[in-house]
């Protein structure tokens, strides 16, 4: 009962790893408790639930744990360039054991290997250290247990949605009890779909390890990193590509649903889809490290999207598998991350209108039509289909929508909106040229000088000196910091300079940077958003306080979790991380920053 108990009042955080293998994802807190997982996709219904049930700390129900009895200390760490990791807890008499985590991922037989499969392997480090494990997978969001059932080397969950199969060398009477037992030799434990190993437990796990650390060791080898914060660009790195499932090539704006933006906000939303305004950010930065495997993925996902599209609309997000209709609904007797509910599935933002979707797209293709690393270059039909995306641009650049914060009470004719729209037609009008087409690059360039023109007389507020969040608009809001970014103006223009200025005056908790000043849906924003602290450190840069764009660069750097990975928000007093996790957007600011402000490599050698 003791030991039940403890492991209840567990807090919850989000000082949790990240595991996957672009099929599947799981996240791992301290103390070896895998407490989110979700199969057999990143937006399935979890296996592994117990963060989304958190008001009295991690309990024994939706966790899949790896324990020592009398644990005195915990120590985690990624295994260097790969998505493998490694935690040793430690007992108060020295005894301790490591335990390994990963999801497999390497190539054979010329494709690539994923399968919905975590692998755990324990091994004795000190001592005879006493382990006990604790397998509870959940169906339904935690309202029902699965029924067990048990064959020589292996345990079948069955659940509602999927049939789970653990095959371990562990005494499986010791998994079923949940036994505590002194360990003196190395196990394993592979939890996936209900198929039999073509091999012993221990030398397939040992394999699995040995190939998905090589595979991840080759990855890294060939990233184009720059010559500062290698450490965390690459982490930033491994963490974009586990967002991608490469089935598709749809890349999902986070791993989880419902953490609060703020304690207790009611700002809870399933992030398991993918947005293309996040996944073009994510292509952008992975390309930027010459790493474009990921974009030649999405750019398949992105043309169904674009071949689809009923009379040219484009939602802003879709299901990893192109899901069009993601109703969003709220879990009945799920408390949420400590308590803080509600917890929801699906996202109602699949039905706004938010114009600035049509840059996203083409922003997000554009490289293809000018890179000739790649398999599949872009062609004329492609540059047709991308042309649909523009002529919406046009059609919709001054129209009211909710905008890039997805307001779900108002409509405005949003400056960052009508920017999209801009770099849509203007990257149209390169992409024209390129294609030897210049009567259309000439449409394109002539349409973009005439959005251009409206942006800068109507989102600027001579009152406020500063670019603000609407046409005709008074409130402040970040996102006009993209100006900068899809190179809409100048930086060194006094009207950018100034409107930076204005920003840090009104949006800024010292270093960090919240979105906007204006009341939403519910309220006053309350935590920094960290992709628009990120946008920051990119204005300071481009506008020559260079120094101080590092200085707020390290202590963003400061506020990530001791993997190395961010959230969505923060908040500023207490540096504690809040939001959907790990977040996409943020980890791009992470490579985007480090890019830009590094030192070059001929300055070293």
């Amino acid at each position: 009962m003791q030991d039940k108990q403890s492991l209840q009042t567990s807090p919850a955080s989000l000082d949790l790893a990240l595991i996957g293998n672009c099929q599947i994802s799981a996240l791992v807190d301290a103390k070896a408790h895998i407490v989110w997982c979700c199969m057999p996709r990143f937006d399935s219904t979890p296996v592994f639930d117990a963060l989304m049930h958190s008001a009295e700390g991690i309990g024994s129900e939706g966790v899949f744990s790896v324990e020592i009895e009398h644990l005195a200390r915990s120590e985690q760490r990624y295994e260097p360039g790969t998505a493998i990791v490694r935690t040793e807890l430690w007992d108060a008499q020295g005894q301790g054991i490591e335990v390994i985590d990963f999801a497999p991922r390497f190539i054979t037989r010329d494709r690539p290997f994923r399968p919905a499969q975590l692998v755990r392997r324990v091994r004795p480090l000190a001592g005879h250290p006493r382990v006990r494990f604790r397998v509870t997978p959940r169906g339904d969001w935690g309202r029902t247990a699965p029924t067990l059932t048990r064959g020589s080397h292996h345990l079948r969950y069955i659940l509602p949605e999927l049939v789970l199969r653990l095959s371990t060398n562990v005494p499986l009477s010791y998994l079923v009890d949940q036994t505590w037992f002194s360990l003196h030799k190395p196990v394993s434990l592979l939890l996936g779909p209900d198929e039999t190993l073509d091999a012993g437990i221990e030398e397939t796990a040992r394999s699995f390890e040995e190939q998905t650390s090589l595979y991840w060791r080759h990855w890294t080898h060939r990233l184009a990193l720059p010559l500062e914060w290698q450490e965390a660009v690459i982490r930033a790195a491994i963490t974009l590509k586990l967002c991608q499932y490469e089935e598709t090539g749809a890349i999902v704006a986070a791993m989880t649903t419902s953490i609060p933006e703020a304690p207790n906000s009611g700002r809870n939303w399933d992030y398991r889809y993918c947005w293309i305004r996040d996944a073009f950010f994510v292509v952008r930065a992975l390309n930027g490290l010459s790493e474009v495997g990921t974009m030649e993925g999405y750019l398949n996902w992105l043309y169904n999207v674009i071949r689809s599209a009923r009379d040219g609309h484009v939602q802003p997000l879709y299901g990893l598998g192109l899901e069009a209709d993601l109703p969003e609904s709220i879990v009945e007797g799920a408390y949420g991350y400590r308590g803080m509910g509600p917890v929801r599935i699906g996202n109602q933002a699949y039905e706004h209108f938010q114009h600035d979707v049509y840059g996203s797209v083409v922003l997000g293709a554009a490289q293809a039509f000018h890179d000739m690393r790649l398999f599949r270059q872009a062609d004329t039909k492609d540059f047709e289909a991308l042309e649909s995306m523009g002529e919406q641009a046009w059609l919709l650049h001054e129209q009211p929508d909710a905008g890039i914060w997805e307001l779900r009470t108002r409509a405005r004719i949003h400056t960052s909106s009508a920017l999209m729209c801009w770099a849509a037609c203007d990257r149209l009008a390169h992409v024209a040229q390129r294609m030897s087409q210049p009567e259309r690059a000439a449409l394109w360039r002539t349409r973009a000088h005439a959005i251009q023109a409206k942006i800068l007389a109507r989102s600027w507020n001579e009152k406020r000196q500063a670019f603000v969040e609407s046409f005709e608009g008074s409130d402040l809001d970040a996102s006009v910091l993209l100006m900068g970014e899809v190179g809409f103006l100048n930086p060194q223009d006094p009207r950018f300079i100034s409107t930076v200025r204005a920003l840090e005056t009104t949006l800024c908790d010292g270093y960090f940077m919240r979105r906007y000043e204006g009341r939403d849906d519910f309220g006053f924003p309350e935590t920094a958003f960290n992709v628009c602290t990120f946008w920051h450190i990119d204005a300071l840069a481009r506008t020559g306080r260079r120094a101080q764009a590092r200085e707020n660069f390290e202590a963003m750097l400061s506020r990530r979790n001791r993997l190395g990975l961010l959230s969505e928000d923060l908040a500023p007093a207490t540096g504690e991380l809040w939001g959907n996790f790990p977040q996409t957007y943020s980890m791009v600011g992470i490579i985007h920053s480090a890019v830009r402000l590094s030192a070059p490599w001929d300055s070293m050698i």
